[in-house]
């Protein structure tokens, strides 16, 4: 019985990456020998075991043979006679395919390491194109690797173009498409996945409301790169790199980037490239996707708002008192202060994700973060306290709120005009 070093840990070890988990192939093993050195097997589709003081993963190695349709339909064999090479075979890229033995010694038969030093993610053998899922997991890894200048062979994506064309996405179920868009949205550079599932077409079939913003105009003297899905991957760098070093909810920001245009796709071509009304039309499609990829509400939530307001928030300096309130009330910002703060660094990047304006200033985020804090002050209390009752309450915490906006408008907008003159 041998035990192997295998896949990410071996793969970001040579490229000098911090090491997140370790997995280890077992060869020439058994249940029986791992349970009687105390291991724990855990799950039921297949020997995997947990180390009994590490409590590191311990597979046991395994071949796969295609049965049926999608990412579930394989047989699986588990025999101690499987060598290490019959193991590696079966996983996705060559990069994923080097493991090493307890000693340091690296075992690569299938040039893996060669890859990693030409920053190329090419497919194992044609057995990938038996897995649809494996489209998604190499658009993220691109999505992961791109700073590092990491492209796909261009067999490869004949390969991820023919399994979308063969129609193998639609057996990937909801959960696991968005588990890994999840996991590409927390990559360094997620616009990369969209950018790959579009060139091999399974944009158009997993994300058709993304995909329909492809070759929609905006008007060039506020978009430089004129493309609406250009713009929106834009966004999503900007929101990438706004949300890296905070304690912001990373995947709804992104997320909500993502969506935050999808209405332009609906816009009549009659009136192109203006998008009149584009912010409202952009909740359906929003909220279509979101329930399609089963995603956590919280992320739907901020999404949806988001298509509906974020024009609010670029023309701040005309908003009166009224209608700041009204924002807030929307946003409940009264007791969900961080998704505020989540829907304007949003808009941040909406403002920065056009060409050339990647450094520019955005004022409207700090003005209407003073009035929310303005707005906070009022005391709900004083106003049980001065005598209203039941729904006078509301409606005279209210007035009290906009009144307090309206007087720090007077004083703090001579400040903000001089920045945006």
């Amino acid at each position: 019985m041998q035990t192997f070093l295998v896949g990410g840990a071996v793969r970001d070890q040579l490229l000098n990456l911090p090491i997140k988990d370790r997995d280890w192939l077992v060869v020439g093993g058994t249940p029986e020998q791992l349970i009687q050195q105390g291991y724990q097997q855990v799950g039921s589709d297949f020997p995997v075991f947990l180390h009994p003081k590490t409590k590191q993963e311990y597979a046991l190695a395994r071949t796969e043979r295609k049965s049926g349709s999608g990412y579930m339909g394989f047989v699986c064999d588990f025999s101690p006679d499987i060598t290490l090479e019959q193991d590696l075979i079966r996983r996705d890229l060559t990069i994923n395919a080097i493991a090493q033995d307890e000693q340091g010694t690296l075992y690569d038969p299938f040039g893996g390491i060669n890859d990693l030093n030409h920053r190329i993610l090419r497919h194992i053998s044609p057995a990938f194109a038996e897995d649809p899922l494996r489209v998604l997991r190499v658009a993220r890894f691109a999505a992961r690797f791109h700073y590092l200048g990491f492209t796909i062979a261009d067999e490869t994506i004949k390969l991820m173009k023919t399994l979308t064309a063969q129609g193998e996405l639609a057996h990937l179920t909801a959960e696991r498409v968005w588990l890994e868009t999840e996991k590409a949205l927390n990559e360094k550079n997620p616009e990369t996945y969209f950018f790959v599932l579009r060139q091999v077409g399974a944009l158009a079939v997993l994300f058709p409301e993304l995909d329909a913003l492809y070759g929609v105009p905006n008007p060039a003297q506020h978009h430089p790169e004129i493309d609406s899905f250009i713009h929106t991957m834009l966004v999503l760098q900007q929101a990438t790199l706004l949300t890296e070093q905070t304690e912001l909810n990373k995947t709804a920001v992104r997320f909500a980037a993502l969506c935050h245009d999808l209405g332009k796709a609906l816009t009549p071509k009659a009136i192109l490239p203006h998008h009149y009304g584009h912010e409202k039309n952009g909740v359906q499609p929003t909220r279509n996707l979101s329930n399609r990829l089963k995603v956590p509400s919280y992320d739907k939530a901020l999404a949806e708002l988001t298509c509906a307001y974020h024009s609010h928030v670029h023309k701040a300096f005309e908003l009166r008192a009224n209608t700041m309130i009204k924002l807030f009330n929307q946003f409940d910002v009264w007791r969900k202060p961080q998704r505020f703060l989540e829907f304007l660094t949003v808009c941040v990047a909406d403002s920065r994700g056009r060409t050339g304006c990647e450094r520019r200033e955005y004022p409207q985020k700090d003005y209407l973060w003073q009035l929310y804090q303005t707005a906070l002050q009022v005391d709900v209390q004083q106003v049980i306290n001065d005598g209203f009752e039941k729904q006078r309450i509301r409606d005279e915490l209210t007035a009290r709120r906009i009144l307090a906006v309206k007087q720090k408008i007077a004083e703090i907008r001579p400040h903000f005009d001089i920045l945006t003159s």
